[in-house]
């Protein structure tokens, strides 16, 4: 069984342990936070859960990154949340420098984990953990279109009124407006999406999914947590059990799609050693375009990195 540590007790942090416990299939999470009572508090509050929900995974919360020690997985967090009127590049200054102090702090204690970036502006900040941490490329990747198509998946079922179950889809891009969802590989139960809705309503719905993170902010005034949260936690469990999942996950590109040094979107097969390969789809002329426009888009927020 193994050790997962949680960095960041805010909302999506405590999420992400939350939903992991309950699938009963870690021995122990650690959760971290400067605010060491705020992670102490939240840890408790889940471990007292335990006895009603049915689960023996054990949790402790510290601002001691002593008490990680030898983590197999490591799920970062932290760092401010959007505002209302931020974007996701507005944070990139002060995230990039929590997230390389986080990482420096976890490889003291744990030689190899593997590392799951959910901060933001998500795709900048995976390449200022994998920076940071020295780590083979198939070890450090960040969680962004497992929630962008969760979200696309959602609105699509509230349109044609069927279960969320039934319904396959694969995004890839950056992280934000920039998304590239594709409508030719979404199926409802296997039946191509496209014979199913009209083309407007498609298209708005792929406009909704592009700033479905904006439209929480604008309505709770902070960001999202219990979906992504839940990504987060089904990456942890398709590396655990080592399900050989296919996920649109945030990696780094050295040649595929065409594109290279840069960290975007694009589904993988994750298992026990992470990102076990890159899956390269066929793309059509448009939905190249689109693709190499989100890069550069991402290209040039991680330049603004490189230069701080």
């Amino acid at each position: 069984m193994s050790k997962v540590t949680v960095i960041g007790a805010g909302n999506v942090g405590a999420t992400v342990a939350n939903v992991l416990a309950h699938k009963d299939i870690v021995k122990e999470i650690v959760l971290v936070d400067i605010v060491g009572d705020l992670a102490k508090g939240k840890a408790l509050d889940t471990w007292q859960q335990a006895p009603i929900d049915n689960y023996s995974t054990y949790l402790t919360g510290t601002s001691d990154y002593k008490e990680t020690a030898n983590s197999d997985i490591v799920v970062i967090t932290a760092g401010i949340p959007r505002k209302p009127g931020m974007s996701r590049d507005d944070l990139i200054s002060t995230n990039a420098n929590i997230v390389t102090s986080v990482v420096k702090s976890v490889l003291e204690y744990s030689s190899d984990p593997i590392i799951i970036v959910v901060s933001n502006p998500l795709d900048v900040m995976t390449y200022a953990a994998f920076k940071a941490s020295g780590l083979a490329k198939n070890r450090v990747f960040g969680m962004a279109g497992i929630l962008d198509t969760a979200r696309y998946r959602a609105f699509l079922a509230s349109e044609l009124n069927v279960s969320p179950k039934d319904i396959q889809a694969i995004l890839m891009g950056g992280h934000g407006d920039t998304m590239v969802p594709l409508p030719r590989y979404t199926t409802v139960a296997g039946i191509p999406v496209t014979e199913l809705v009209d083309n407007d309503t498609l298209n708005a719905i792929v406009e909704r999914t592009k700033t479905g993170g904006g439209e929480l902010v604008k309505l709770m005034g902070t960001s999202a947590w219990y979906a992504p949260g839940a990504a987060a936690a089904q990456m942890v469990e398709a590396i655990i059990k080592n399900e050989n999942r296919i996920f649109p996950v945030c990696t780094q590109l050295n040649g595929e799609y065409g594109l290279s040094d840069v960290f975007v979107g694009v589904p993988v097969r994750l298992g026990k050693n992470g990102i076990e390969n890159i899956i390269e789809l066929k793309l059509d002329s448009a939905e190249t375009t689109l693709l190499k426009d989100s890069a550069a888009a991402v290209k040039e927020v991680m330049d603004v990195f490189d230069k701080m």
